[in-house]
């Protein structure tokens, strides 16, 4: 078969041979990609009583050749049987078509993840995640942080001094901690709104991420809490308005636990004041001009916190199956005479901010030691989605 390679159990008798033929089978998917084609992969997983044949078509591989490297590796392990080959023609970015075969309205939920998107939206949206943060696929890490201000930035700069970063201005730019096997930390500067935190994390699922973390600020909602205090998320209520004709809002959505975790653990090792329970994000940044309205929502949600963002990098994260988890510090109260004014405001953004990102690289860490490999997934399958390397 031209520029194909076939794969079976039989192809190698130890972890060294092993190892070869997984960044073989990486080099032939970037050679077939280079050479015009979209690379196909085959996975005949004999185990599997369901659907032991399972196919997909893979663009810029290199981009995310850590995470193929590891499912193909997962595969091979457990006795499947592998074969890369051509399957068509590239679809050119000013091609009409391009976005027919990139449609979620005909997006197969229960498939893989190794195959969740197609060729077509993996190549326009990892063009346009350069486009949106001036730093290429190639660049991000594992560990996606997300905030919207800048003061994150100066302290993940301050930390990591030679961390990848955009070199002219863009919209929302991004900024690496490299390491090997792609395994440091990305933190995005996605700007303020739904309507951007679903933008990024549209293109940023494509990469398969291993955690997808919000960094923000919101507003406390609850007598008992200080500016300053910290709300770790246990859920959402969902009045960002962005993803709702894309995904019901009865279904729920959760952070994810071991995620949680991790954060608590770090959160009580500094002995800091924080809330659990559930966010409400509004499209809004004005809300307090619909107060009783709004209010009523809040009482019957029993939010703790209001923000932009974190209902929506949280569907995203459920629809894309990334696992997710939000940590925002209280910077006012504004039901409880405590707006956010200018000169108050930076004096708390001045006391916080270290610590707030330093929390979250912490449990990152922990995640990172506890979970080498990723963390565990059931959670955000679908209920007819077979574990990949179960009973099937």
């Amino acid at each position: 078969m031209k520029k194909g390679i076939e794969i079976t159990p039989e192809s190698f008798t130890n972890e060294t041979e092993l190892e070869a033929l997984v960044e073989k089978a990486c080099d032939q998917m970037e050679i077939i990609y280079q050479d015009g084609d979209y690379p196909k992969m085959m996975v005949k997983r004999s185990w599997s009583g369901h659907n032991p044949i399972i196919t997909g078509e893979i663009a810029l591989p290199s981009a995310y050749r850590w995470y193929l490297k590891r499912e193909i590796k997962k595969l091979l392990e457990k006795g499947a049987e592998l074969k890369i080959f051509p399957s068509r023609p590239r679809v050119a970015m000013n091609d009409p078509v391009l976005f027919d075969n990139a449609d979620e309205d005909e997006w197969d939920i229960t498939q893989k993840k190794l195959f969740l998107f197609s060729p077509e939206r993996i190549d326009i949206s990892l063009n346009r995640l350069e486009h949106y943060t001036g730093t290429k696929p190639e660049h991000f890490q594992r560990y996606i942080l997300f905030t919207n201000y800048d003061m994150h930035v100066e302290v993940f700069n301050s930390l990591y001094p030679d961390c990848v970063k955009p070199d002219h201005p863009v919209q929302m730019p991004a900024y690496h901690y490299k390491l090997p096997d792609n395994k440091g930390f990305s933190l995005v500067n996605i700007g303020v709104g739904p309507s951007n935190a679903k933008t990024i994390s549209d293109h940023i699922a494509v990469l398969r991420p291993d955690a997808m973390i919000m960094v923000g600020h919101c507003g406390g909602l609850r007598n008992h809490q200080e500016i300053g205090d910290f709300v770790l998320a246990t859920g959402f209520m969902r009045a960002d308005q962005i993803l709702d004709n894309i995904l019901p809002l009865n279904i729920p959505i959760t952070p994810n636990h071991l995620l949680n975790v991790y954060l608590k653990e770090v959160i009580d090792s500094y002995d800091l004041r924080y809330r659990l329970g559930t966010v409400y994000t509004t499209a809004n940044r004005n809300w307090e001009f619909i107060k009783k309205r709004t209010v009523e929502e809040i009482h019957v949600s029993r939010s703790v916190a209001i923000d932009m963002e974190s209902a929506t990098v949280a569907t995203n994260g459920y629809r894309y199956r990334v696992p997710f988890a939000t940590l925002l510090c209280v910077s006012d109260k504004p039901l409880h005479g405590k707006p956010k004014l200018s000169g108050v405001a930076q004096s708390f953004y001045e006391n916080s901010k270290e610590m707030h990102l330093r929390i979250v690289i912490e449990a990152l860490e922990l995640s990172k030691q506890k979970n080498p490999e990723g963390l565990p997934n059931a959670s955000i399958r679908a209920i007819n989605e077979p574990l990949m390397g179960g009973p099937e």
